[in-house]
């Protein structure tokens, strides 16, 4: 995603800061989206959907990657590995934020299926087809997912819950996801080749949508970094680290740019990101270098200046601190294999997928 949503213009959050610093922090994360599967199920059906995909199936070469399931007709019951439950139908977005194990189903089924047994070669490249079931009541579905370069401690992904459904007959969802959501629907029934980069694109306007109006309706009393960006000390604070990540901030400036002291911006930051605003800086510069270690071929001396750091010494320091490993290794192991190996630790409150 190289362009801030249309989806905002117009919209009381556009000229807000919290509106800047969402679409600012979508932009670097690098939002991909695409739909990989058009599905009909008939009742009674199962399906189960496993967390980790064999190599050659879909989805099996994506970094962090969030799935949608966009029910078109029909509907089934969704559970998660924790027991969530929810029962979706015509013209909801399931958002599956982390893709873990998941199943579905409808009627009395006695077995359920492996999905990734079920694929079959569609129409257009990159979209799969999958029919299965009874033979009753058909359930479809239009599945996507976004992908994200988001490292493992950045703030968008894992301050969303691990299951979210934006129902579009509920009057606070916006016109704008009903029509995405009726748009991408047609788009993947009409299998027309040359559609794979608009559907893309509307798969992430449609992340984008789902979660500001997540991040909207959230209560006062929430935390996280969605929660952040309606508390107005925090907001403000985090509006300056992103606006400037290379200034070599300290809490007494940030508080003082934010207007508040360093004892109560220290606390508000406790309170709803669960760490300290150094940490944050630290943690965001490490996710812009990441993304420049894993995309661009500039040197690390290079990198370490343009996320704040005088030397290439102390910026490795500080990745290794972070991550667990240099940005040699980093840099290394994502060119080799495409993602970040499992065998990588993060050194971080924040819990990895």
């Amino acid at each position: 995603m190289t362009a801030t949503p249309h989806s905002f213009a117009g919209t009381p959050e556009a000229n807000s800061g919290s509106y800047d610093l969402l679409a600012e922090t979508l932009r670097a994360v690098r939002l991909t989206g695409s739909v990989f599967l058009k599905a009909r199920f008939t009742e009674p059906f199962g399906i189960i959907s496993p967390k980790d995909w064999d190599p050659g199936t879909p989805l099996a070469h994506l970094r962090h990657v969030s799935i949608f399931h966009l029910v078109a007709a029909g509907g089934c019951t969704m559970e998660l590995a924790t027991g969530e439950r929810r029962i979706v139908s015509a013209g909801d977005a399931v958002l599956l934020p982390f893709a873990d194990t998941h199943k579905f189903w409808r009627g009395e089924c006695l077995e359920l299926a492996f999905a990734p047994d079920l694929f079959q070669a569609g129409p257009v490249k990159g979209m799969w087809m999958m029919d299965h079931g009874g033979g009753g009541e058909a359930t479809r579905m239009v599945c996507g997912f976004i992908e994200s370069a988001e490292f493992v401690f950045a703030p968008v992904f894992r301050s969303l819950p691990p299951l979210l459904v934006s129902n579009t007959a509920d009057e606070k969802v916006s016109a704008l996801v009903t029509s995405t959501i009726r748009e991408i629907i047609g788009l993947a029934d009409a299998a027309t080749p040359g559609t794979e980069l608009l559907l893309g694109r509307l798969m992430e306007l449609l992340f984008a949508e789902v979660i500001r109006r997540y991040a909207a309706e959230l209560p006062q009393s929430a935390t996280g970094w969605f929660a952040a960006l309606n508390e107005p000390v925090v907001s403000r604070a985090l509006q300056l680290v992103h606006g400037d990540p290379v200034r070599r901030w300290t809490v007494e400036d940030l508080a003082r740019e934010a207007g508040t002291s360093r004892t109560v911006l220290a606390e508000r930051f406790n309170a709803v990101l669960d760490q300290s605003p150094i940490e944050y800086i630290t943690n965001w510069r490490m996710q812009l270098a990441a993304d420049r270690l894993r995309n661009a071929d500039d040197s690390i001396a290079s990198i370490a200046a343009d996320v704040g750091y005088e030397s290439e010494a102390a910026f490795n320091r500080a990745f290794k601190r972070v991550t667990g490993v240099t940005p040699g290794a980093w840099r290394d192991n994502t060119a080799s294999v495409g993602h970040v190996p499992a065998s990588i630790s993060v050194h971080h409150s924040a819990q990895p997928r």
